[in-house]
């Protein structure tokens, strides 16, 4: 399968987030806020969904996008604040920020710490490698060879995916090499001191894309993943943004963002 057509098929994957059809929801049938300032933090550091765009400076993509709207339909103002991944969800939990947005995965182990939204994006797992990688194309021949090591980050889905799915389900394995940001483990993955980086569809494109060569996929899409916002536990703030999601997907206001996102627009274009 070519680069181009894992891209698209996980783009697909993307695109097709399931909600029920209904009659649309406008936004005088949406909560009123009342112009409240809502804290939203992020990591940009995952193309598209929110990054530095490397030609104007500015903080953007689909997921900032996607706040604007909710906000607006809302009537809430939005406060960007940033930080790290490894800091974010237990930051969300203790009430420093409102909301968290960075492409979080739903799962079991992180509702015991926070509240998620319905999901607003579905992804997969690709393996992202050097442009010239030749010696393995599928987790299989990587897991074989031996050498082979992976860039991640600590408590992250593609950790978790590298220790049960592409090596040994050791999550002490020396092969693993860990990172703070996910923009270093493709810096290291670019200057070969990894081997593979594990992440969705969303963050593939936009780096492939980017890269002038340098990054290319390989594989099978290794497992389907949901996105959420996420929210201190009991926030009132769930129940109006599941609303707005809901009716973000019914208007295409989803469909417009993604074809922007991950179709027509260019990193650095």
């Amino acid at each position: 399968m070519t680069i181009r057509r894992h891209v698209l098929a996980g783009i697909a994957a993307v695109l097709a987030v399931p909600f029920a059809v209904s009659a649309p929801v406008f936004a005088g049938d949406l909560p009123d806020l009342g112009g409240k300032t809502v804290v939203v933090v992020t990591e940009n550091a995952y193309p598209p969904l929110q990054f530095v765009d490397p030609k104007s400076g500015q903080a953007v993509g689909w997921e900032y996008d996607a706040m604007n709207e909710i906000a607006k339909r809302l009537n809430f103002k939005v406060e960007y604040q940033n930080t790290s991944w490894d800091a974010m969800i237990q930051a969300v939990s203790d009430g420093q920020y409102q909301i968290g947005m960075t492409g979080i995965t739903i799962k079991d182990d992180r509702k015991e710490k926070v509240d998620f939204s319905d999901p607003y994006m579905r992804s997969q797992q690709f393996m992202l490698v050097r442009g010239d990688e030749t010696r393995f194309d599928d987790a299989k021949s990587f897991a074989a060879l031996e050498s082979g090591l992976v860039g991640a980050q600590p408590g992250t889905s593609p950790f978790y995916t590298a220790v049960y799915e592409v090596l040994d389900g050791n999550e002490q394995n020396p092969r693993i090499k860990l990172f703070e940001t996910f923009g270093a483990t493709v810096q290291a993955l670019k200057a070969g001191d990894v081997d593979l980086v594990l992440t969705d569809s969303v963050a593939a494109k936009g780096y492939v894309d980017s890269s002038d060569g340098q990054l290319k996929v390989v594989g099978e899409p290794l497992g389907t993943e949901d996105f959420g916002f996420i929210f201190p536990k009991g926030s009132e703030l769930v129940a109006p943004v599941n609303a707005a999601i809901k009716a973000l997907k019914e208007d295409g206001t989803f469909d417009a963002l993604n074809k922007k996102w991950f179709l027509d627009y260019k990193m650095g274009g």
